[in-house]
């Protein structure tokens, strides 16, 4: 009776709930029924469906999406600026000289509602970053280089420094040309940054050369607009003096000048305690003294 209870005790002890253990497995299969029945899609993202294979072709918007559970699998791309840094390129100048080193970063965007399509022509090219695809990342990265190394082409060497404006101008135009030849309207360059441009010590020597003679040839050029001008103030100077003396030997008429003796001797006689000596010709006298004065005079 004793070896009964025992042996009773022990197949209890290895009795497993059935009932616990089912629930258990189908409150576990609903879990992942539920939670792989929707997908959120971040504010200036799209998402993109593949169903056993099959890309659907209709984005889905930001937000709560539903999807077959365990059947469709989703990707968030990113509609949002990407950044490529393109690092230690060694580009060649329009004087077929090259630079030491180049580091330059690349921004573009794509259009969201062409994700879908980028993800089939270009599957192999996206890159995933943080929980975000990057549309045709190596596509965009190995045209960036070549926009960048056809931009430099086309400026001097001892130019990049001053030029560099221009420079990230023509990597976004460069840049945007050659990925429309693709896939035009797909894709927008928004920006490009120089972030270093070092270019051959010897190129360096070049350019320090090249602004100290530049300094020397500006010094020398103010001071030969600064020996003009000396030279036409002293041009003009002389010609008012030129024109002076034309307006005074021009006054200096024998009529004038006359005049001017008739009044000095007119002065002498007024006073008394003058004496004026007349010309012996008498030239002039007849316009000093009234001659009918002199004759009532004389009488």
């Amino acid at each position: 009776m004793k070896n009964r209870q025992a042996k009773h005790k022990y197949q209890s002890g290895r009795t497993l709930p059935i009932g616990l253990v089912g629930l258990a497995i189908i409150g576990a299969v609903a879990v992942a029924v539920v939670t792989n029945s929707f997908y959120i899609v971040d504010t200036g993202h799209v998402g993109v469906e593949r169903t056993l294979g099959n890309v659907d072709m209709e984005e889905t918007l930001p937000g709560v999406n539903l999807k077959l559970p365990l059947l469709t699998k989703s990707y968030e791309f990113s509609g949002k600026e990407i950044a490529i840094d393109l690092e230690d390129l060694r580009p060649k100048a329009a004087d077929n000289l090259s630079l030491k080193d180049l580091d330059v970063t690349v921004f573009y965007r794509a259009a969201p509602e062409k994700m879908a399509e980028l993800m089939v022509k270009y599957s192999g090219a996206s890159v995933y970053g943080d929980n975000v695809v990057l549309p045709a990342y190596r596509v965009v990265f190995r045209e960036a280089r070549g926009a960048v190394y056809e931009a430099v082409s086309t400026i001097e060497s001892l130019e990049l420094h001053r030029q560099r404006d221009l420079l990230q101008s023509s990597i976004i135009e460069n840049l945007q040309a050659r990925l429309d030849v693709e896939d035009p309207g797909v894709f927008t360059v928004s920006r490009a940054v120089v972030r270093a441009l070092n270019t051959d010590p010897s190129i360096e020597a070049s350019i320090r050369a090249a602004v100290e003679n530049q300094k020397r040839l500006e010094a020398k050029r103010i001071e030969v607009e600064i020996a003009q001008k000396d030279a036409e103030i002293e041009i003009e100077r002389a010609r008012g003096i030129a024109q002076a003396n034309e307006i005074i030997n021009a006054s200096l008429t024998a009529e004038y000048l006359q005049h001017e003796v008739n009044l000095a001797l007119q002065s002498f006689a007024d006073n008394g305690g003058s004496t004026v000596v007349i010309p012996a010709n008498m030239q002039g006298f007849d316009l000093i003294l009234d001659q009918g004065r002199l004759n009532r005079a004389s009488q």
